[in-house]
């Protein structure tokens, strides 16, 4: 007969470390929150118990108490709202159990690098104690984030980083080894050597320029199996994105792979539609979505790497609410490990999306 396994353990709480030290509470609260009242003798004793003990703060529950108002400005692109949605998700999730003296104000701009400049500005002006941004245009930000910082308004970056900008950490998949992980499969999915192009937004972002160096490494180290022929940016437009699709499956008739770092990938699969070449052209994509499904299902579409968007956007806003809270700091880089799609895992990853 299996053993039922064991309940998760109740977390350490204040009447826990007063138990263990046979002190009272109001010891224990007195030590743990720096108030006055309590020798120092005492305060070490608690500290050190609670460091035994696993004892971690309630910082929902503190922030709930104190009065103290905390207002998060949020600038994501409207475009491509496939992905930008899950990780507001992520951040509405994160930010819940802190409402309401936590607000979360979210504002968008057109799209990756569009219209950054003018949000942030009115941000700033507004007086939020704190930002999460998606910086497309990082030179441009540049100005700003310096006097986000004199202002003590601390910044973070997700899904792609600004590190030339005043910012307290980036959360993102970490790009090299997204474009790495695409460039390896590809290069083993073509049934020889053979051509293959990549489809991206915009190389001047530092997520996309990454995922390209990444993507060139890995092919270096595959003794190039394939050769990339093409580079195509397409800013995030899905119009755009269809048509350069167009020219470079023309311009290349021996195209062998295709690998879209972003989540524009369904313009580029009708663009393969269109020209007859749907399912014949091994392709790699990024991210998954309820309109790739069937794709993968189909075998149109070999493998997506999963950037994990929900959890950027709850991981985002922890790192800055704690830091705005207690003044916790986080890692000047949090980089999630991507997950690989297939047909073979689909379903599997689609029941833990819910």
């Amino acid at each position: 007969m299996r053993a039922r396994p064991n309940p998760p353990a109740r977390p350490v709480g204040i009447k826990d470390i007063a138990r263990a030290l046979g002190v009272s509470t109001g010891t224990v609260d007195r030590a743990l929150h720096d108030k006055p009242g309590i020798n120092a003798g005492t305060r070490q004793r608690v500290l050190d118990k609670a460091a035994a003990l696993g004892y971690r703060p309630n910082l929902a529950a503190r922030h709930l108490k104190s009065r103290t108002s905390i207002r998060v400005a949020v600038h994501l692109p409207e475009e491509i709202a496939l992905f930008w949605d899950s990780l507001r998700d992520g951040i509405r999730e994160a930010a819940a159990p802190f409402a309401p003296t936590l607000s979360v104000e979210f504002r968008n701009n057109p799209r990756l690098g569009e219209g950054e400049v003018e949000l942030f500005e009115k941000a700033l002006a507004s007086g939020v104690n704190g930002l999460i941004v998606a910086p497309g245009d990082p030179a441009a930000l540049e100005p700003l984030s310096r006097r986000a910082a004199a202002t003590r308004v601390p910044i973070v970056c997700v899904v792609t980083d600004a590190p030339t900008c005043e910012r307290l950490t980036s959360v993102s998949a970490d790009p090299f080894t997204v474009g790495a992980v695409a460039g390896e499969l590809l290069s083993r999915f073509l049934p020889g050597r053979g051509e293959i192009a990549f489809f991206t937004g915009w190389l001047g972002t530092e997520d996309h320029a990454e995922k390209l160096r990444g993507f060139e490494a890995s092919l270096e180290a595959e003794a190039r199996r394939a050769d990339l022929v093409s580079v195509v940016e397409a800013h995030d437009d899905e119009q755009a994105g269809y048509r350069r699709a167009l020219t470079a499956l023309d311009a290349h008739p021996e195209l062998k792979g295709i690998y879209v770092s972003t989540v524009n990938s369904l313009p580029v699969l009708r663009a393969l539609e269109r020209r007859g070449r749907l399912g014949k052209i091994s392709v790699v994509t990024t991210d998954l979505f309820p309109a790739l499904v069937p794709h993968i299902r189909a075998g149109h579409v070999a493998a997506t790497i999963y950037q994990r968007p929900v959890s950027q956007g709850r991981q985002a806003l922890a790192a800055l609410y704690r830091f705005l809270a207690d003044g916790t700091r986080p890692p000047k880089r949090i980089k999630l490990i991507p997950h690989v799609v297939m047909r073979s895992n689909l379903d599997q990853l689609l029941g833990r999306m819910g």
